[in-house]
Order: C-alpha cells, then sequence, then structure tokens
C-alpha cells in the first residue's frame, strides 16, 4: 500500500489488530550555554550567530562537558524512579546531515545516564497505568535544514547544532493513540516542573519519535516497527499513530508485509510517508568517545541534586486529594501548571480555606489569564493578598460577589494595599446589623404583597427576588447569609 494515500478500509484496525507504540522523546535543556561548548543557548537569534570552532567542528578542537546537563539528566532520572549509573561514558554517533557539522554528534551508547523508571497515566477506567522507561541518556543537537525560504536552495542554521538534549526512550507499552497522549502531557508537565526543559513543541523544544507496530490481537509477539519521526505536536501524534496503525493493518490484512523503516507524517494530509530503510545501531558506527574523559556521579552528587528538585506534579495531587480534601479534577487543573501550583502553595501558607482558596485560583485568578493572555506570574495579586481576600469572605466580613465583582478588581489595581484596607477605604464590609436587613425586607414586603402572598401558597423560588431586594437596598453590604435567614423568617411568619 502507497504510503501517501489515505487509508480507505471499512472496518478499523483496532477491531482485530492490537497496536504497540514506544515513544522516543527529546526534550532541549535550558542551559545558559550548548553541551560541550560555550557558545549560547538561545532561541530565535540570527542564523549561523550562536556557533564557535567547536560547534563547527575545526580539526583540533575538543569538547569540554557542561556539569548543568548532567545535574538535569540526573534530575529527571529521580522523578521518574530511575537507576541512577555510578560511571558512564559517552560515545560518537556517525553520520551524514549536512546541518551536522562534525559529521557525528556526542551521545551515550551502552552506558545511559538513566535506566528503568516510569512514567504514570490515567488509563481508560480511572486508574493509572505505568509506562516504563527503557533509559534516559544525553547528547548534542543537530543544526536545522530550512526547505521554505528558499525555492531552489535549502539553508542552513547552526545555532541549534550542540544544543544540550535528554532522549527519553520509553518501553513499547502504551496501547493507544490517546495513552501516547496522556504520555507525552505527563513527560511535558514533569520537565516543566524540573526547570528542565520549557517543553514547547512548536519550538522544537520538545520532539517526538514514534516507532509504530500492529499484532493481531491475543499475541505477545511484537510485529515489525516503523519510526516516525520528528512529530510537534500532540494532535500529530496521534493522528500519525492511527494513520500508520491502520496502514499496517491494511498490509497485512492483503497478505502483504511491513518493512521496518522511517517515516514522517505529512500534517496537511494526515499521512505517514516513508524516508528511508531504518538505521541499525551498526549503521551508526558506535565507538567511546575519545575526547571526554568517564563520567562518575556519586551519591553526593545525586543527593545535592536530590535536594534542590521542588515538588512533582504527583505528590502534590497526591497531598491535595488526600490530606486537603479537593477533588481529583480540582487537583488536576491546580497542578497543570507548576507556576499556579506554586502559587497555590503560597495561598496555602497564609489560609486554611483550602476548598475557597482553590476555588478562586480556578476562577477569578484564571479568568484574569486568559483575559490577559498571561502566566499567573504575571497577577498582580500577591499569593499572601489572595489568602487575605479569602479569609475576609469565609469571615464574613465580605460576599463573595463584592469581593468578585469589586474587592479582586480594586486588588488588581492597587496591589500594595492588602484586601482588608481596601474593603474598609471603599465601604465594602458586610453589615451584621440584622435591624438593617429587616428594615430592608419590611420595606419589600410592603412594595411586593402579592409576591409575599404567592411565596406563603407555596411559591418558594421567589425568594430570590425579595434576597435581591434587600441586597440592592443594602448596597450589596449584607451578610448573605444572615441576610437569607432574615427573608426566610419573615416571608414564613405572618405577622413578620
Amino acid at each position: 500500500m502507497n504510503g501517501t494515500q489515505e487509508h480507505t478500509a471499512e472496518g478499523h484496525w483496532s477491531d482485530r489488530w492490537e497496536l504497540v507504540v514506544g515513544l522516543e522523546v527529546h526534550a532541549q535543556l535550558i542551559t545558559e550555554s550548548k553541551a560541550y561548548s560555550s557558545d549560547p543557548n538561545a532561541y530565535g537569534d540570527h542564523p549561523n550567530t550562536n556557533v564557535s570552532v567547536v560547534s563547527l567542528g575545526h580539526p583540533g578542537t575538543l569538547p569540554v562537558l557542561n556539569e548543568k546537563v548532567v545535574d538535569l539528566a540526573i534530575r529527571l532520572g529521580l522523578a521518574c524512579g530511575c537507576t541512577i549509573a555510578p560511571r558512564m561514558h559517552f560515545a560518537r554517533k556517525n553520520y551524514f546531515y549536512p546541518d551536522l557539522p562534525k559529521g557525528y554528534q556526542i551521545t551515550q551508547d551502552t552506558t545511559p545516564i538513566c535506566r528503568g523508571g516510569e512514567v504514570i497515566i490515567p488509563d481508560r477506567n480511572g486508574g493509572e497505568k505505568r509506562i516504563g522507561i527503557t533509559r534516559i541518556h544525553m547528547e548534542e543537537d543537530a543544526g536545522k535544514s530550512i526547505h521554505d525560504v528558499d525555492p531552489f536552495h535549502t539553508l542552513i542554521d547552526l545555532n541549534r547544532a550542540g544544543v544540550p538534549l535528554l532522549e527519553i526512550v520509553s518501553e513499547p507499552d502504551i496501547r493507544s493513540s490517546q495513552e501516547a497522549h496522556d504520555y507525552l502531557v505527563e513527560v511535558r508537565r514533569l520537565v516543566r516542573y524540573l526547570d528542565i526543559c520549557d517543553g514547547n513543541m512548536e519550538e522544537g523544544s520538545l520532539r517526538c519519535d514514534a516507532n509504530i507496530s500492529v499484532r493481531p490481537k491475543g499475541s505477545s509477539t511484537f510485529g515489525t516497527r516503523t519510526e516516525v519521526k520528528n512529530l510537534n505536536s500532540f494532535r500529530s501524534v496521534q493522528r500519525a499513530i492511527e494513520h500508520e496503525a491502520q496502514r499496517q493493518a491494511d498490509l497485512l490484512e492483503k497478505g502483504g508485509t511491513v518493512h521496518m523503516e522511517t517515516r514522517t507524517f505529512d500534517a496537511a494530509r494526515g499521512v505517514t510517508i516513508g524516508l528511508r530503510s531504518k538505521e541499525m545501531a551498526h549503521d551508526y558506527r558506535y565507538f567511546p568517545e575519545p575526547d571526554l574523559a568517564p563520567l562518575e556521579v556519586s551519591d553526593k552528587k545525586m543527593e545535592e541534586v536530590r535536594s534542590a528538585m521542588p515538588p512533582l506534579p504527583r505528590a502534590l495531587k497526591q497531598r491535595y486529594t488526600t490530606e486537603l480534601g479537593l477533588s481529583a479534577y480540582d487537583a488536576e487543573v491546580i497542578t497543570d501548571d507548576k507556576a499556579t501550583a506554586l502559587y497555590f502553595e503560597e495561598v496555602l501558607a497564609g489560609t486554611g480555606h483550602v476548598k475557597a482558596a482553590a476555588n478562586w485560583v480556578m476562577g477569578d485568578v484564571r479568568a484574569w489569564m486568559n483575559q490577559h493572555g498571561r502566566g499567573i506570574e504575571d497577577l498582580p495579586v500577591r499569593p499572601a493578598q489572595l489568602a487575605g481576600l479569602v479569609d475576609l469572605i469565609e469571615a464574613g466580613q465580605v460576599s463573595h460577589s463584592v469581593a468578585s465583582q469589586k474587592l479582586f478588581p480594586l486588588m488588581l489595581a492597587e496591589p500594595d494595599r492588602s484586601p482588608d484596607e481596601l474593603a474598609r477605604a471603599n465601604d465594602l464590609i458586610q453589615q451584621r446589623d440584622e435591624g438593617a436587613v429587616e428594615a430592608a425586607m419590611r420595606t419589600t414586603m410592603d412594595r411586593y404583597p402579592e409576591k409575599v402572598m404567592a411565596y406563603r401558597q407555596g411559591n418558594k423560588a421567589l425568594l430570590g427576588l425579595f434576597m435581591g431586594e434587600v441586597m440592592k437596598a443594602t448596597k450589596g453590604k449584607a451578610d448573605p447569609r444572615q441576610a437569607n435567614e432574615v427573608v426566610r423568617r419573615m416571608l414564613e411568619h405572618e405577622n413578620a
């Protein structure tokens, strides 16, 4: 079957075939300089400016290992529960690309820094599934070939050559395109929490290759796999897996053979296209890198890295649901973004009203972020101020509606003043004067005698009308709980 054509099979491949997927994720590291040279590691600079004789592969130049790359690799390995190699060496992976100046890539072959471990994703039944990690190793990136600027030539930008990467290789434990999506989401969340990688697939700082095969349902023997390279969005990963699984199933059902090969995904047409027969390890002629000494990782180094690690999303979610009583949904929303989770942690340091604090972070705070297209780190209201606002509401000093409509905007405009100060200065503190509420309610009952009668005859929905009139008469400063009690009592007693 021609890989450039959309499949036309009537039946879906999953009726008879089981999908087997392993993902290779390349995470571009957040470092000041490149992996083996002092060239700047910066995205978006003018082409071919962040280069030197080292990254250009001039004869006689020597690489020098960037120690932060090792620290970040250990950090990710610890987060995934990997075994960290105490001693390892680097290797040369030899191949020719126009944007690979040296003609080889410095990587790790037989001694990756991390082995084993897992990434945990949700399963379809609401539980958890563990996707095993085969290895995580350090390597450098190639440059970039640009094909869409000049109609007659390919342009080369070597700024990316030598940029440090971690390659995260999963076990073939993924059984659906949705699981692949969820795995990538969790990997991106991890590298962002750990300050390893910004996770921007659009900029190429997180890239994915998918190893895909199918086998008859019930079989334990793996089929022949193909590798789809350089998938640059979650949606592309899902679409490429679905199409390639269908292509392979159609081919096998017609008596054909799946060949091990490297393919690319055409997002515009939704198809995978064959590029070349799949390279094997011997094609790369790996051998130990002669210009870098073997690397040792001491227990002291691992403890230094471990002690500097931030809280991880899984641990935070577990604490929020088991210790603090939040729902799984609330915990998932708050921990989806590291900056939001850390902001929420600081809010909790200032208030014990966990659910109310969560509602504010997921409600008004998130609405401000969406409206302005900015992150929570740009929010003028500091965590301690939001905690103070929550306490004001829970103490009955300010109603939630007044806090949302009036006080929170004031806090955004005057972030140096406390919520209590702003509430008092703007006459927003709730009245606890029951007499004032009764007087407002009596006036309302005199204005709507027929509504009073209808309520007493069973139309309880009219309670909202009376509450609205009372709150309007008190300029929103009546305590809603107290007002509700007074309004009900006066409506339900003939002599009120």
